[in-house]
């Protein structure tokens, strides 16, 4: 069993940036890979990073560049950097965990209850 509590969202200007984290409790075996996804409304939930506790990281195409994923291994806990922040990153952001970086990018790991992100002027 894993819990995953997410902070840091809220509402941010266009350009401006914002950090999101997430720590995770329970069995650390589910937690080797962690990362986090997002869903705008009428829209599929998409990956937008992924680490392993080996440091290994995965972004989607729509955010390279713009966020960082990094993590603290001793805490379990994950932070996902957002810098020049765009109307169409607006979504509810859910942390997921798992024993595989594989399950991760796959979307088939334990969910967090996701946090909003509303970029707007």
């Amino acid at each position: 069993q894993v819990q995953l509590v997410e902070s840091g969202g809220g509402l941010v200007q266009p350009g401006g940036s914002l950090t999101l984290s997430c720590t995770g409790s329970g069995n650390g075996h589910m937690l080797f890979a962690m990362g986090w996804y997002r869903q705008a409304p009428g829209k599929q939930r998409e990956l937008v990073a992924s680490i392993t506790i080996t440091g290994w990281t995965n972004y989607g195409d729509s955010v390279k560049g713009r966020f960082t994923i990094s993590r603290d291994n001793a805490k379990n806990t994950v932070h996902l950097q957002m810098s020049n922040l765009k109307p169409e990153d607006t979504a509810v952001y859910y942390c997921t965990s798992a024993s595989t970086r594989t399950e991760v990018v796959n979307g088939v790991g334990t969910w967090g209850q996701g946090t909003q992100v509303t970029v707007s002027s």
